[in-house]
């Protein structure tokens, strides 16, 4: 609620002494809203610095979580010497590797047959003489009874994907002949089966569906062990290496499966901590010395600044001690840089020594991750607690301004009155004392004959 001014409308000489009274008592009353209002604007940027501090913290902590998962995969990649043959991806091998795909003879496709004849309507010509027939799917069977209204393709579509067998379906129209429409029944997985629809399967049992396409499986040699699987995505052969089977092998053709480290994965990840940590280091320094800004001296600024200097001094125990030996190195101003060449001067021993030293999670450089997640947590951090804290404040100074303004409008309405009464007195007095002027004056005139100036 805001003061609302009043205007005094007195009708004595001094009317407008007393709005400047009036209006002063209120300015003077209200300078205590006004500093709770600049308050409050100061909290509302102090919000704003330090839902930025966030933002910056839950990156710096997202880079070394990143850096640790380069770590504990050992920046492993996994390529293929044909990816047109066999594609690879790294799904959490950890140690390098390589292995040979030869003899692919068959990729991993779906059963698919139609029916050995067309139909000439898909609603009403009768598909079985018996009304029984029977669908085979590798091991399973079962049997399907047309009555003489579902005696039919739309009618045999319908039971068949009525079953829910692992099979779809479909009525097939070419649109052309006496008899176009067919019936299509397609696995809805890869892998080798027989698929069959049998017309009455206790007397004739005369097969409905061709036997073109009884579906294959992926048939190919690793490291010249045979494998034979229903799919082409392989995932539980080598622990952490997923490869898929695209096509077959020409004769002697190998396929070169390879795990090994890449460096460009661990210096990626390096130079995106020295650009997290030199974003956050910014804005913590923005609020510390003689240009501070509002969150000079607050609790959180230092709890970051402890974070950071962990970052800088933390020592291992292996080759690698520091992040000085990967490269990153600190300007005088605080200012994080990555040297390549440094960097790209490392050993394979010392790479792997530099793995060591990131660690994981819970020991190592990556640990560090935690002190910074533990501030920038969206629910349990501590940046959410001390936004709240603003919020609380916040809600209090609302409310005592709302308290104070209540007031004041009603110490305004009451000094306006008072002043009023007053001004209307001054009013009466002063035509009074004019009226006795006057009879002084003409008193005057008749008794001396002249006015007494």
């Amino acid at each position: 609620m805001a003061i609302t001014p009043l205007a005094f409308t007195g009708i004595s000489k001094y009317s407008q002494d007393f709005q400047t009274i009036l209006n002063r008592a209120v300015s003077i009353a209200a300078l205590p809203v006004q500093q709770l209002q600049n308050k409050q604007t100061d909290i509302v940027q102090q919000k704003q610095l330090v839902g930025s501090l966030s933002d910056a913290v839950s990156r710096l902590s997202s880079s070394i979580q990143s850096l640790t998962a380069v770590a504990q995969a050992h920046g492993l990649v996994a390529t293929s010497s044909n990816a047109s043959k066999v594609s690879v991806t790294n799904t959490g091998a950890t140690s390098t590797g390589s292995f040979q795909i030869t003899d692919i003879s068959s990729i991993a496709s779906a059963a698919s047959e139609t029916s050995v004849a067309g139909y000439q309507t898909s609603d009403s010509t009768p598909v079985s003489a018996s009304g029984t027939v029977k669908l085979v799917i590798g091991g399973t069977e079962r049997r399907i009874q047309l009555t003489p209204a579902n005696n039919n393709l739309v009618g045999l579509r319908d039971a068949i994907n009525g079953l829910n067998l692992g099979v779809t379906a479909t009525v097939l129209t070419t649109g052309t002949g006496t008899t176009p429409n067919y019936l299509l029944v397609t696995a809805n997985t890869t892998g080798a089966t027989s698929l069959r629809l049998v017309e009455d399967p206790d007397n004739a049992a005369t097969d409905l569906l061709t036997t073109n396409n009884q579906g294959s499986n992926a048939n190919f040699k690793l490291n010249g062990v045979p494998i034979s699987q229903a799919t082409n995505v392989v995932n539980s052969v080598v622990p952490g290496l997923t490869f898929n089977i695209l096509g077959t092998t020409d004769t002697g053709e190998t396929v070169n499966l390879r795990l090994q480290t890449d460096r460009g994965q661990l210096a990626s990840a390096l130079e995106d901590l020295v650009s997290k940590y030199n974003a956050t280091a910014s804005q913590v320094n923005a609020q510390i010395g003689p240009n501070a800004g509002l969150l000079s001296g607050d609790w959180l600024v230092r709890q970051i600044q402890n974070s950071l200097r962990q970052v800088v001094n933390f020592q291992g125990m292996g080759t690698i001690r520091n992040l000085a030996d990967l490269g990153i190195e600190m300007s005088n101003t605080g200012e994080m840089s990555f040297n390549e060449t440094t960097f790209s001067a490392l050993t394979d021993g010392q790479i792997s020594a530099a793995f060591e030293f990131i660690g994981s999670a819970t020991q190592g450089f990556g640990s560090l991750a935690r002190s910074f997640n533990q501030i920038s947590d969206p629910a349990t951090g501590l940046i959410k607690l001390q936004q709240d804290q603003y919020d609380e404040t916040d809600r209090r100074i609302t409310e005592q301004i709302a308290t104070m303004t209540d007031r004041i409008n009603a110490m305004q309405a009451s000094l306006s009155a008072k002043l009023q009464a007053a001004d209307a007195l001054l009013a009466q007095l002063s035509s009074q004392q004019s009226v006795l002027d006057s009879s002084i004056q003409a008193l005057n005139f008749s008794v001396y004959g002249k006015q007494d100036h």
